[in-house]
């Protein structure tokens, strides 16, 4: 994002360099649309990633691919909602290609979001992880998010989703 609240100009994530992180287009949506059916196993359709375009932290991360070329590495989708004067964020969706994986473009990703959440008003942003998903969980508690509550059989294959919440002000304080 162009907007740094911290202030400093250097990359927040300093083993992503080559990576760029913006706000996504409709010239991404196929991309994303690829990620998204390559990552999860009941994937938003195109129409869904189309309508919240203008959300204040739908986030792709550009960067040399596989062949060396600038290319769609990952995106995060993530809004804001009005609660009785404690906005909460909501990030919504985090996928990065699986040859991108592990690499740190999740992470700059996420960052990027809390960020952008922050400058829209959230005072809190939750996410829904899958229960088994242990490297999201653990990117997740390393980025301060702490879990509230499970949902039993909130995906469609019947499995446990946590419920993960950050305070923004407590996570812009570790940053």
């Amino acid at each position: 994002m162009s907007d740094d609240p911290s202030g400093d100009a250097e990359p927040r994530l300093g083993s992503t360099p080559a990576v760029t992180v913006r706000p996504a287009d409709r010239a991404d949506l196929l991309d994303v649309l690829r990620i998204e059916r390559n990552s999860f196993s009941d994937p938003w359709p195109y129409a869904a990633f189309e309508s919240v375009l203008d959300a204040p932290a739908f986030l792709v991360a550009v960067g040399p691919g596989v062949d060396g070329d600038d290319t769609l590495l990952g995106y995060v989708v993530g809004d804001v909602m009005p609660n009785h004067g404690r906005d909460i964020g909501h990030v919504k969706d985090l996928a990065v290609r699986p040859d991108a994986r592990g690499q740190g473009v999740g992470r700059r990703l996420l960052r990027e979001a809390l960020f952008g959440l922050a400058l829209a008003g959230a005072a809190v942003v939750k996410l829904e992880v899958r229960e088994g998903n242990d490297a999201a969980r653990s990117l997740y508690r390393e980025e301060g998010f702490e879990p509230t509550r499970r949902v039993p059989r909130y995906y469609g294959d019947g499995e446990d989703a946590l419920i993960l919440v950050v305070d923004v002000e407590a996570w812009r304080a570790s940053e």
